[in-house]
């Protein structure tokens, strides 16, 4: 209560109008909350991100970087990092997944490809952390640390590890020989806003500088919404023209492009089944285990199309097998 009483008295303190009221906003999978603060002339969001925690620092460099680039992200209207206390401007309640149907879909896509084309373009090295070999593998091991290990209590005996390394490796060699652009990391429809303009972009503060198909792959390959892969390949072709055409450094060939896209894809899949257990497990978060099935289902897809990853499939139709025993496919 006394985090939240000084989170009240420095709301107070710095906004241009007497605070009419404070609630709860939003939570997301960090220790980071957000709370809706109301005046006479307007609401605005409030950021509590406990400095033992998190360091708001990151946020503030990514927004304005993002911002500066053309993306619309929240104006940061007042701040206190030795708190941990951000005053933001307000983009409401409206998330691209709730605002996502049929008739929707096109043209909220199409803002959100013009937006990362926006960031993408402003990109340089320098200035946001390396996306490189060592994050990129320490994600994916996430994968046998808390999905198989903990959340499936399996243990990979010495040829499966061999089968997963292999399949880790090649993976990564892929990745790794992507063009390089900034990466907002969780580009999907929990984190666009419904905006004018649009969208609004939120959670951007593990932003970094690696694959240029990364969060094409989180949009499209989205954990909380599954799209028939018609309408994925349409979205992907028009972000695709629309990238080379700004200048982006991608493939003539929309074929080795969609490969890029798809084996990306596959890197961020399995990070994140990791990411969900440990949520889980850790953090005792369960929100996200009914999500586990379709990310699982889009990996096993990607891996069975490419030459090289046959025993890899194998290994996940076992892990697969052992899920439905156990009960968490939900």
């Amino acid at each position: 209560m006394e985090r939240l009483e000084r989170l009240t008295a420095w709301t107070r303190s710095v906004l241009p109008d007497p605070l009419l009221s404070l609630s709860p906003a939003s939570a997301d999978a960090s220790f980071r909350r957000y709370f809706r603060a109301v005046t006479d002339s307007g609401s605005f969001v409030v950021m509590d991100a406990p400095p033992s925690h998190e360091d708001c620092r990151p946020f503030l460099h990514v927004a304005r970087l993002f911002r500066a680039a053309g993306a619309n992200t929240p104006e940061i209207v007042a701040e206190n990092l030795e708190e941990g206390f951000l005053l933001l401007s307000d983009f409401g309640n409206t998330t691209y997944l709730t605002a996502l149907n049929e008739s929707s879909a096109d043209r909220l896509y199409r803002d959100a490809n013009s937006a990362l084309i926006q960031i993408q373009l402003a990109s340089r090295p320098g200035e946001l952390p390396e996306y490189g070999a060592e994050l990129l593998l320490r994600e994916m091991r996430l994968f046998p640390d808390w999905y198989l290990a903990r959340h499936l209590n399996i243990e990979l005996s010495d040829e499966q590890r061999a089968v997963m390394e292999t399949a880790f490796a090649a993976i990564l060699a892929n990745n790794l020989a992507q063009p390089k652009v900034y990466v907002h990391r969780d580009w999907h429809s929990r984190n666009l806003m419904v905006t004018d303009p649009n969208p609004g972009v939120l959670d951007f503060q593990d932003a970094v500088y690696g694959p240029i198909t990364y969060d094409l792959a989180s949009i499209y390959k989205d954990a909380y919404i599954h799209w028939e892969e018609a309408r994925v390949l349409d979205w992907t072709i028009r972000y695709w023209e629309a990238a080379r055409k700004a200048g982006l450094p991608l493939s003539g060939d929309f074929g080795e492009f969609y490969r890029d896209f798809e084996w990306m894809g596959m890197q961020r899949h399995i990070k994140v089944l990791g990411i969900f257990a440990r949520l889980y497990h850790r953090d005792g978060k369960d929100g996200y285990l009914k999500d586990m099935p379709l990310v699982m289902a889009y990996l096993r897809k990607a891996c069975g199309r490419y030459n090289g990853l046959g025993d890899f499939m194998r290994l996940l139709d076992e892990v697969e097998g052992k899920a439905v025993a156990v009960g968490y496919t939900f």
